[in-house]
């Protein structure tokens, strides 16, 4: 595999564009490093021709967001005949929009909160306390907790700028926990304690406004229902390679599941990483599982 040219798909044209742009470039580093014959290539319209005139061999998507993460690549590839790592085509369209995936996640018996989507001039069947965010954006882009009816016109406008559904669903009061999942295998358990408010964009993404504590410190019953509800969510919908699900645990330890994120971030903030540190992989170490799972017919 080393021989062979790999392009590592970063940057896009999503709202996630910049964090995607560091996530490619801490990935190609480690490639890299490890002796990989890896070129970043910034995904355009025109990513198509650059594939062919670069004679990509394999594609490592690090891309978020839309046209990245939402099957759209992925279907591009499968139609090039190029590998490509994580999940397939229909796996990331329906991660990618929390409708679609909330009503797979039921069908399959996944714990998830109570929801609805909004449309305009139609009464909502979820009460306050909820959230509020659009049905095709990651990162937390758009997200509102709204804990009074006086704060819900402003939140729907807010997740309605994306264009595309808006989610409305029931808060779930609790501790904030993420779980990555890597070929099947569960890894250690983090638990996000924001300094401020919740764990929205900024605080994603700005060094220091979030503690993040792994293995989480919960019991192990509650470990136990955490790894079997992400896991069970990551199967349902058909995941591959590497996922992020985020979950949140109420004070009576049932865990519900929020979304699954099929192409976790990797950047020197993102969990994905810490979580496979803690499962004693190294960074280029958990690249390079990512990278051996590339292929094609993920339908």
């Amino acid at each position: 595999m080393k021989k062979k040219k790999i392009g590592v798909l970063m940057g896009g044209l999503s709202e996630e564009r910049e964090i995607s742009l560091k996530t490619g470039a801490a990935i190609l580093k480690a490639l890299l490093e490890k002796g990989y014959n890896a070129v970043g290539i910034d995904a355009g319209r025109d990513i198509a021709r650059v594939l062919l005139r670069k004679k990509i061999e394999i594609a490592f998507i690090a891309l978020h967001g839309r046209y990245g993460e939402d099957g759209c690549m992925q279907g591009l590839l499968e139609v090039m005949g190029i590998p490509y790592t994580g999940s397939g085509v229909k796996a990331s369209a329906l991660a990618m929009d929390k409708t679609a995936a909330k009503k797979v996640m039921l069908y399959h018996g996944v714990s998830t909160p109570v929801s609805c989507v909004y449309e305009e001039g139609q009464r909502l069947t979820v009460k306050v306390p909820l959230v509020v965010k659009p049905a095709c954006q990651g990162s937390a882009i758009g997200v509102s907790i709204v804990k009074k009816e006086s704060g819900l016109k402003a939140a729907l406008s807010e997740a309605s700028r994306f264009g595309g559904p808006v989610l409305v669903e029931r808060y779930i009061e609790g501790r904030e926990l993420t779980v990555s999942i890597l070929d099947g295998r569960v890894l250690p358990i983090i638990e996000i304690r924001p300094k401020k408010g919740f764990y929205d964009y900024t605080n994603k993404y700005t060094k220091g406004m979030t503690e993040f504590i792994v293995p989480a410190p919960v019991s192990k019953a509650a470990e136990k229902k955490v790894a079997k509800e992400t896991l069970k969510a990551y199967e349902a919908l058909g995941c591959k390679g590497a996922a992020r699900v985020d979950v949140m645990l109420d004070s009576k330890g049932v865990p519900y599941v929020l979304e699954v994120n099929t192409i976790p971030g990797m950047t020197e903030l993102s969990l994905f990483p810490r979580a496979a540190q803690a499962a004693g992989l190294d960074y280029p170490a958990v690249v390079e599982v990512m990278l051996k799972g590339a292929g094609l017919n993920k339908f």
